[in-house]
C-alpha cells in the first residue's frame, strides 16, 4: 500500500440497492474514480432489497426534517422516473391508510397534518368514500396518499450495479479489515482474496455494526434482527391498490397492510417479532452467536422491557394463522383464515441504542478512511437514490483528504 497498490479508491462492503446506489453515486459525481463492492452473496439485493413488499413510500409518516421525510419525498419521485427510464416493472397506485377505531381518528388526522408539512398531497375520505378505491374495505375515516407506489426494488438494484461501471465481487464476504489511517484499508474476504481501497464504505445491512467494529469504529447501536412475516391472499381480487392501517407513533413499522405488487398478486404483513439470527427467515433459523450479540446489548433488554406488550401481540400473530386473520379483517372483513397463503418473510435491520431506543431516522456516521451506514432500513429502498447521494459525497471528501 506504500507503493499505492490499491485495487480501487472506495471500496464499499454491501451489495443491497443502499451500497449498489452510493456506487452509482460515487461514479456519477466523480467520474473515473475506481469503486468496487464486495457482497457476500452471488448476486445483488438477496436480503432486505429484495424481502420487502416492494412500495415506494411517499414518506407521509416521517418526522418533517428529517432524513427518512426528505429523502423519501425526493427519493420516490426520483425512484419512478429511474424506472421509467430503464423500463424497470414500476406503477403509481396511491395508498389509503385506513382508521377502524375512533382512537386512530387523532392519529389520522395528525398524519394528514404531517403529510402536507413534508409537501405530499393527502386527500380525507369519509367512510362512505373508501369504497371509492377500495369496495371491500371498511374503515371510520381514511385518506388517500396520491404518490405512493410499487416496484421492482430488485430489478432496479441490479440496473445500479450495472451502470455504476463498479467492479462488483459476488460471493466475497468480509472477514478481516485492515485499516491504517496513513495508508488505508485492506479488506481480507472469504474467498481467500485482499481488496485494497483508500477509503472504505459500509453498507452491509444487517451487518453494519460488526463492520464498523471491525474496521476499528465504535458504532454505538447494535442491529436488532426483527422478521417480518407476510402471507399471500388467494382472492387477490380483494383488493385494488395498497391499504394500510393508522401506525402506533411508537413503532410506525408496525401494523398489517395489504400490498398489490406489481405482479398482481397481494401481500399481507408484515408483523414483527424478533429473529433468532440476522438473517432469520424463520423460527427454526437460530445462529447462536448472533443471538448472544443480541441479548448481551443492554439497548435490547431496555427495548424489550419498555414495549413487551407489543412484542407479545406480535408473536401471537406470528403463531396464531387465527390472530392474524383477525388483524386483516380490521381492514378487510371478507378475508378468512383460508385465504391467507405463507409468503418469503424478511428481516428489518434496527439500530437499538445502548439506552433501549430505536434509532428512528437513518443514521451515518464517519470514522478515519470510512463511511458507515448503521441505519437504513425501511423507507432506504425508497430513498436509496438520495441515501447514495449523501454516502457518495461523504466517500469522496474522506477521499479528497487523504
Amino acid at each position: 500500500m506504500r507503493t499505492l497498490a490499491y485495487d480501487c479508491d472506495v471500496l464499499v462492503i454491501g451489495g443491497g440497492i443502499v451500497g449498489l446506489a452510493t456506487a452509482y453515486a460515487i461514479t456519477r459525481a466523480a467520474p473515473g474514480t475506481r469503486v468496487t463492492v464486495l457482497e457476500k452473496e452471488p448476486g445483488p439485493a438477496r436480503h432486505q432489497t429484495g424481502r420487502n413488499s416492494g412500495v415506494i413510500h411517499s414518506g407521509i409518516y416521517y418526522r418533517p426534517g428529517s432524513l427518512k421525510a426528505r429523502y423519501a419525498v425526493r427519493g420516490a419521485a426520483e425512484m419512478v422516473k429511474f424506472c421509467a427510464e430503464y423500463g424497470i416493472a414500476h406503477a403509481v397506485t396511491g395508498k389509503l391508510i385506513v382508521a377502524t377505531e375512533r382512537e386512530e381518528l387523532p392519529r389520522l388526522h395528525a398524519l394528514v397534518q404531517r403529510g402536507r408539512e413534508n409537501g405530499i398531497p393527502v386527500r380525507e375520505l369519509r367512510a362512505a368514500q373508501i369504497a371509492e378505491y377500495e369496495p371491500e374495505v371498511r374503515g371510520l375515516a381514511a385518506i388517500h396518499v396520491g404518490t405512493t407506489g410499487v416496484c421492482d426494488f430488485v430489478g432496479v438494484a441490479r440496473q445500479l450495479a450495472e451502470a455504476s461501471g463498479a467492479e462488483i465481487r459476488y460471493g466475497a464476504r468480509a472477514e478481516r479489515i485492515d485499516r491504517r489511517p496513513a495508508l488505508g484499508v485492506a479488506v481480507r474476504t472469504t474467498r481467500g482474496d485482499v481488496v485494497r481501497g483508500r477509503v472504505l464504505v459500509n453498507c452491509a445491512g444487517l451487518y453494519c455494526d460488526e463492520v464498523a467494529r471491525m474496521t476499528g469504529d465504535e458504532p454505538e447501536v447494535r442491529i436488532v434482527p426483527f422478521r417480518g412475516e407476510y402471507w399471500s391472499l388467494a382472492r387477490p381480487e380483494l383488493v385494488r391498490g395498497l391499504v394500510y392501517p393508522v401506525p402506533d407513533p411508537a413503532f410506525p413499522f408496525l401494523g398489517v397492510h395489504l400490498t398489490r405488487g406489481i405482479d398482481g398478486g397481494v401481500h399481507i404483513g408484515p408483523n414483527a417479532v424478533p429473529a433468532l439470527a440476522r438473517e432469520g427467515y424463520g423460527w427454526g433459523v437460530v445462529r447462536p452467536r448472533e443471538v448472544a450479540a443480541t441479548v448481551s446489548w443492554p439497548g435490547a433488554w431496555r427495548m424489550a422491557g419498555r414495549h413487551w406488550r407489543y412484542g407479545a401481540g406480535e408473536l401471537r400473530r406470528s403463531v396464531s394463522k387465527v390472530a392474524f386473520t383477525g388483524a386483516v379483517r380490521r381492514l378487510l372483513p371478507a378475508v378468512t383464515s383460508d385465504d391467507l397463503v405463507r409468503a418469503a418473510a424478511g428481516v428489518r435491520a434496527q439500530a437499538v441504542l445502548r439506552d433501549g431506543g430505536l434509532v428512528d431516522d437513518f443514521l451515518i456516521r464517519e470514522g478515519e478512511r470510512a463511511v458507515h451506514v448503521l441505519n437504513a432500513p425501511s423507507p432506504a429502498a425508497t430513498a436509496s437514490l438520495p441515501i447514495g447521494r449523501e454516502v457518495a459525497r461523504r466517500a469522496l471528501a474522506v477521499l479528497e483528504g487523504v
